[in-house]
């Protein structure tokens, strides 16, 4: 009886930063956006990997282990799971050049908040506000948009029918360096300079197409 070949955990990768680490001076430095990416984010990373390794883990993609690890309750597998999904979007939804809302998506920030600033107020509160550690995220729910805070590696995405349009990071790390204590001030800077619209604007596309959108990059398999 031929021995069957041992399988093999995925093994996802960091993925590089859309922009090169001083690209977002001066709201985000480039001290910060190293740190954050290679330190906070890679530890993620590398957890993950060692829990799928331990696990004999074989799903195919980092969103599926994700909602296996949740329905699961397994809960270290979710957490390095998750937040490395969500600094990866995260990263995404920045951009070097500052932009605004057009086409679709400005229609329907009209249409469901009133106005841009009305919409930047809402999503600089509820990430202001938000106790602890966590996300703000803009959000496409069902055909209406959404401002909604996450704890720790909490996400949206797994919500049926939601799909994430843009998020700002609220742990700590994420701005300590360049802000101190300010949290509403890297919230409004954030907003005002670095926020991806062209990113936002393709997810709601998504949405409205019922398609995926955005997904972290496939791991390598053996």
């Amino acid at each position: 009886m031929s021995e069957q070949p041992e399988r093999m955990a995925p093994v996802f990768e960091l993925p590089p930063l859309p922009y090169d680490l001083a690209d977002l001076e001066p709201t985000l430095s480039a001290r910060t956006l190293a740190v954050h990416h290679g330190k906070h984010h890679a530890r993620y990373v590398d957890t993950l990997n060692r829990l799928l390794a331990e696990e004999n883990f074989s799903a195919h993609s980092l969103e599926e282990i994700i909602a296996i690890a949740r329905a699961s309750e397994t809960t270290a597998l979710f957490n390095n799971a998750a937040q490395a999904w969500n600094h990866a979007f995260f990263w995404e939804s920045m951009a070097k050049a500052r932009s605004a809302p057009s086409g679709p998506l400005a229609e329907a920030i009209q249409a469901h908040f009133g106005s841009t600033a009305a919409l930047a107020e809402a999503f600089i509160a509820a990430g202001a506000g938000h106790f602890g550690s966590g996300w703000v995220w803009l959000i496409a729910r069902h055909g209406t948009l959404e401002v909604v805070s996450t704890h720790d590696a909490a996400t949206p995405f797994l919500e049926e029918g939601s799909t994430p349009l843009l998020t700002c990071d609220v742990w700590e790390h994420a701005y300590y360096l360049d802000y101190q204590q300010d949290r509403p001030n890297w919230l409004k800077s954030w907003w005002e300079e670095l926020a991806n619209w062209s990113f936002a604007a393709q997810q709601f596309e998504a949405s409205r197409n019922r398609s995926p959108g955005w997904h972290y990059p496939l791991p390598i398999t053996g």
